[in-house]
């Protein structure tokens, strides 16, 4: 395996990790929010250029990655803004408890308590030292970056 090959490696594969914890921590009963949806899609692109990266020479597939995976980044630091309130979310997903004037679900529409619970992106939720799991996606989100580009800069 050459180096620019463990360095696509690492990169691919810390994308797939961190979408099979999302899918793990979803399981456990962490329910996503619709911004935490949109952050896995560039992982899985990041793992699908990854395959292929791996059998085709040059630094274009690893700058794909590399934008996969910033594209991760974006979104999660957007996210955690929301969640933080420095900036508005879109309005699809975020809310105000009070904007319904005190009505549940079932006044609006009856039988509507028996559906799953709607998940806002701008609740704060700590998920592990006081950082969301919208955090610790941009953090190692930026991380796996630098991993694909090192590999758009290694030789074959």
């Amino acid at each position: 395996m050459t180096y620019r090959s463990f360095l696509i490696f690492l990169a691919a594969g810390g994308s797939l990790g961190l979408l099979a914890g999302a899918f793990f921590f979803q399981a456990l009963g962490w329910a996503p929010c619709a911004m935490c949806l949109w952050q896995r899609w560039p992982h899985a692109a990041a793992i699908a250029i990854g395959a292929v990266a791996l059998f085709v020479p040059g630094a274009t597939l690893p700058a794909l990655g590399a934008l996969a995976a910033g594209t991760a980044a974006g979104l999660g630091l957007y996210h955690s803004g929301v969640e933080r309130d420095w900036w508005e979310g879109p309005s699809s997903c975020t809310g105000d408890a009070g904007a319904l004037g005190g009505l549940t679900g079932d006044a609006l529409l009856p039988g509507a308590s028996d559906a799953p619970a709607l998940v806002l992106c701008d609740t704060f939720e700590p998920f592990l030292l006081g950082l969301t799991m919208a955090n610790w996606n941009t953090i190692l989100s930026a991380g796996l970056v630098l991993f694909w580009i090192a590999a758009a800069r290694a030789r074959s």
